[in-house]
Parts: structure tokens; C-alpha cells; sequence
């Protein structure tokens, strides 16, 4: 009885499996990877930002990158919002305080000397109660308690656009008025029509020299010269706006 023997595979056998393999593996490295769906890949690559952030959250404010250009620079950026961030321009009324009339607190200011002061008054009322309703200064009505009298005399002159000098021998006696008048001519030397002298009691030759550059009102009338005082008043007012 002949023995079986094992016979081996002959080298060209034994190679055919192992250059299979090799071949799979060749092809399928050889193979391009299918390219993923845009939205799988955007969402993918989206996930992948959110992950390797360190900033705020996507719903902040980021700022302009530094090769923006100078008008991206300047204007403000917005948080999600179709408003614009400017407000409207303001429009000034041309009778606000900034021009004309109400550019200072009052119309005129009344100088007079002590014993004058019902005649004072009495120009007052009517300067304030004709149809203009101007703003009178009166000192010793409107001068703040407590003030200092030069202070409080220099800031009504500075704040009012005209000056009535109720000039009468009283006033010429007083050298408290004789300030109040140089003081006036200083305030506005070279403004016409700004300082009125209305003589009341006193004879042409009795007018002060340092006035006699200006004509004067006459209080010799029926008025007492008060509606021409009105009428120089109104008319510088008119010249202011």
C-alpha cells in the first residue's frame, strides 16, 4: 500500500493569492473619495468653526478688521438692526434765543437817579404794557437781592439792547447816575440807536456834553416823550433780526 505524501505547491501557486491582494489594495487606494453633499459639508465645516471659537458668541458685535476702509472705520456698526443709529438734525427756530430779540434777557434798561424812580416806573409800565410787551430792566424791581449794585448794574447793561437815560436834575446831581451813563456809552459805543436820552425838566443848554453826539427825546410833551421812547426802541429791535 503506497503511502500519500503531501506535495507542495509550486511557487507559482503560492504567489496568486498574495498579488490578488495586493492588487485590491493597490486599487483601492487608488480609488478618489466621493465628495459629500454641500449641506452635509458646510454643516460639517460650520460645526467645526463653532468648536474652535474662543470669542463671544456669533450673535455679538464684532469689530471692523483692520483693512477695512476709512468709511467702514468711522461708521458705527449695528447689532441686527435695520435702524440707523443717527438721529435727525435738530432745526433751529429762528426766534430761539440764539439770534435776533431774545439773544438777551432784556429789551431795555431803565437808568434813572433815586428821586426819579416813580417817573422811572411810570415808564415802565407803559413800555411793558403797549402792544410790543417789552422786557424792562428796573433796578431796584429787578436787581438780584443780595447782589452787588455795580455788578448789577453792568450785567443788566450787558444784558439788555437798549438803555433809556431818564436824564432830569436829579439824575445830573447824582454821580451814581453820571456812572450809570458812562458806563452805558461804554457798553456800546459804537452802536446807533442802542442808548436813548430822554430829557425830562431841563432846558437844551442843560444837556450833558458827553450825550450831545446823539439826539435826545423831549419830555416836554403830553407824553412825557414815552411813545417816542417806544417808537426808538421798537426800531432798534426791528434792526436785530
Amino acid at each position: 500500500m503506497a503511502s500519500s505524501s503531501s506535495v507542495p505547491a509550486s511557487p507559482t501557486q503560492s504567489k496568486k493569492p498574495r498579488n490578488k491582494i495586493a492588487d485590491w489594495f493597490r486599487q483601492a487606494l487608488l480609488k478618489k473619495p466621493k465628495k459629500m453633499p454641500v449641506s452635509q459639508e458646510s454643516h460639517l465645516r460650520d460645526g467645526s468653526q463653532t468648536a474652535t471659537q474662543d470669542g463671544p458668541s456669533p450673535s455679538s458685535c464684532s469689530s471692523p478688521p483692520s483693512h477695512s476702509s476709512p468709511e467702514s472705520r468711522s461708521s458705527p456698526s449695528s447689532c441686527s438692526s435695520g435702524m440707523s443709529p443717527t438721529s435727525p438734525p435738530t432745526h433751529v427756530d429762528s426766534s430761539s434765543s440764539s439770534s435776533g430779540r431774545w439773544s438777551k434777557d432784556y429789551d431795555v434798561c431803565v437808568c434813572h437817579s433815586e428821586e426819579d424812580l416813580e417817573a422811572a416806573q411810570e415808564l415802565v409800565s407803559y413800555l411793558e404794557g403797549s402792544k410790543a410787551s417789552l422786557r424792562c430792566f428796573l433796578q431796584l424791581r429787578d436787581a438780584a437781592p443780595g447782589g452787588a449794585i455795580v455788578s448789577e448794574l453792568c450785567q443788566a447793561l450787558s444784558r439788555s439792547h437798549c438803555r433809556v437815560l431818564l436824564i432830569t436834575p436829579g439824575f445830573l446831581r447824582d454821580p451814581w447816575c453820571k456812572y450809570q451813563m458812562l458806563q452805558a456809552l461804554t457798553e456800546a459805543p459804537a452802536s446807533e440807536g442802542c442808548t436813548i436820552p430822554l430829557l425830562s425838566g431841563l432846558s437844551r443848554a442843560a444837556y450833558p456834553p458827553e450825550l450831545r453826539f446823539m439826539y435826545y427825546v423831549d419830555g416836554r410833551g403830553q407824553d412825557g416823550g414815552f411813545y417816542q421812547v417806544k417808537e426808538a426802541v421798537i426800531h432798534y429791535l426791528e434792526t436785530l433780526s
